[in-house]
């Protein structure tokens, strides 16, 4: 049996890959092609390689991996790529359809699907008319060879193919005729998956479910044979596809109405970002689609793993998950008001849509001056857990949360920072370590712009005494330096900790220069985050109160997983 000249799979091996699982509803990710579009965002070849593995994890059913005609890492990404081991996902190179004038064993950028050596190509055309003849320049009978011959030639090479309709929507609407003929010409020619794209990102839900409907009642009158899944087949409809961007805010309500029109094919980026406002977030639809519509994305057990998933992505891509993600970011199932936490405490789904550990996340109750003792008490018994709402710490410690934010303390985003004021108050608190003295000198110019501030500390741990001492290209790095270098003396595992972000807010501005600041500082090991607060009119000072909170919080963590890991 003839082989697949580039990846050596015969037909049968690509067969067995293929009913490893069937998903009801495929994901295909394009972080590493379409997400690398967005502002900001670079990758490496071995980041790449970690968001694929990432992803494959996950259990996503496609990873779109690049262009490899556009540029020489995507390529040198693929060659390395073919010794990968993915278990759940399929690696897709991207590209489009011949030039016009050519024939596509001629076109150099076809050709690079071919030496990227992967089971399926993902090949976007033109669906809109005035893309046809005012960016293509070509006419309207040519874009449709173009289509139907690259298609064509991929297949005859044993080939995947996902053929992207690129501006179908807005094409739709201004000629539907012409629209629906290009998709004719991929389905013809033997797309394997035909996705409809909102490539300007402004379409409305309405028109995304009148277009797809438009699509499947045309595929179904050409009679195109249904996809093979698993054991079975399913309609012709479960060849259509879902890719949406963000420009009008309605990049998942657009593919979640996909999905309930009939498309079977979601792509999106995990983390949402792309080209201008982004794509699809798919940790923000994929629970919308198994939770609410009932429909499997995943294998079993991996929806659990998917907002550790996401934040790995995101660290490699150098960003953040945003805090108000649905589902994933920090603050998804963060309540502050009283009378929520209160009700959360009696039955979750009065305040909750859905339990967060279905997604891997946590419950957050905030610790603010509104909060209510629930929410407090529910804080508090992660340390003892024999604290009730009644309890007089509880009282105690609510009367010393309102007093440290009438004085411009705020803990609802410093998490660390109030569990070690829970700790002083119930006297569970042993300093690890005391700080005798410290200063910081900012020099300007300075002969070394990198270097335009020093400092020193003197610390004290179990009677003994480390003088170090650092430069910085701030006060406050210069400080972090010299406490850490004293401090690794005795805690080598501080190492590992590096802040992640640091903010600054003037709380009263009325005072100008004078004013009191709140510093609100980001940490991680690698392993996990949190935020610790300091609040001082000396912003060196309020700084070292949060830089002080955060390796404290880290050590007393360390010890007391390694008590209970000895019992």
């Amino acid at each position: 049996m003839e082989q697949n000249r580039n990846s050596g799979k015969s037909p049968e091996e690509h067969l067995e890959k293929d009913q490893r699982f069937h998903p009801e509803v495929e994901i295909f990710d394009t972080t590493l092609r379409d997400g690398a579009q967005g502002e900001g965002i670079t990758f490496s070849v071995q980041d790449k390689i970690a968001v694929a593995q990432a992803l494959d994890e996950l259990g996503v059913r496609w990873i779109e991996a690049g262009n490899p005609g556009s540029n020489p890492k995507d390529m040198e990404f693929f060659r390395i790529a073919g010794e990968l081991k993915l278990e759940n996902a399929t690696l897709c190179a991207f590209g489009a359809t011949r030039k016009k004038g050519t024939t596509p064993g001629e076109d150099p950028m076809v050709k690079s699907l071919l030496d990227a050596g992967t089971d399926a190509v993902v090949l976007f055309g033109k669906s809109w008319d005035l893309h046809v003849t005012e960016v293509l320049r070509v006419s309207l009978e040519e874009n449709l060879a173009m289509i139907a011959e690259t298609v064509a030639f991929f297949k005859e090479e044993n080939k995947t193919v996902i053929y992207d309709a690129e501006h179908f929507f807005d094409g739709w609407l201004a000629n539907p005729e012409y629209a629906l003929s290009t998709i004719k010409a991929a389905l013809e020619a033997g797309a394997d998956r035909i996705v409809l794209c909102d490539t300007n990102g402004g379409c409305f839900p309405d028109t995304i479910r009148a277009g797809i409907a438009a699509v499947i009642q045309q595929s179904e009158s050409m009679k195109v044979p249904a996809v093979k899944a698993g054991g079975g087949s399913v309609t012709a409809s479960s060849m259509i596809g879902i890719h949406a961007h963000n420009d009008a805010d309605m990049a998942s309500a657009n593919t979640i109405t996909a999905v309930q029109a009939g498309c079977r094919h979601v792509q999106g980026t995990l983390v949402g970002f792309g080209e201008r406002s982004g794509n699809t977030a798919l940790a923000a639809v994929i629970p919308s689609i198994e939770l609410k519509l009932g429909l499997r994305c995943l294998p079993e057990g991996k929806l659990e793993r998917i907002s550790e998933i996401t934040r790995r992505v995101a660290e490699i891509a150098n960003v953040a998950v945003p805090d108000d993600m649905p589902y994933v970011g920090s603050r998804a199932f963060a309540h502050k008001a009283g009378m929520h936490a209160d009700g959360i405490l009696k039955i979750s789904r009065s305040f909750e849509h859905i339990d967060p550990a279905k997604v891997g996340n946590d419950r957050r109750f905030l610790m603010s001056e509104v909060g209510g003792r629930s929410a407090i008490a529910e804080r508090a018994k992660k340390i003892d857990p024999s604290i009730t709402k009644d309890h007089p710490v509880t009282a105690a410690l609510a009367s010393r949360l309102k007093a440290l934010e009438a004085e411009g303390w705020q803990f609802e985003g410093a998490d660390a920072s109030f569990e070690l004021l829970v700790r002083r108050e119930l006297g569970k608190y042993k300093p690890l370590f005391k700080i005798e003295g410290y200063r910081v000198v900012s020099e300007h110019p300075s002969s070394d712009a990198l270097t335009c501030s020093h400092a020193w500390a003197k610390v004290w741990v179990d009677g003994q005494a480390e003088i170090a001492a650092a430069e910085g290209d701030g006060p406050v790095n210069a400080l972090d330096g010299a406490l850490r270098r004293a401090l690794n003396h005795f805690y080598p595992e501080l190492k590992q900790v590096r802040l992640s972000d640091f903010k600054v807010r003037v709380i009263d501005g009325k005072d100008a220069t004078a004013a009191k600041v709140r510093v609100l500082i980001e940490s991680t090991d690698g392993m996990s985050n949190w935020s610790t607060v300091g609040v001082s009119a000396d912003i060196i000072e309020a700084s070292r109160a949060a830089l002080v909170d955060s390796i404290e919080y880290k050590l007393i963590g360390d010890i007391e997983r390694r008590f209970k890991a000895y019992l």
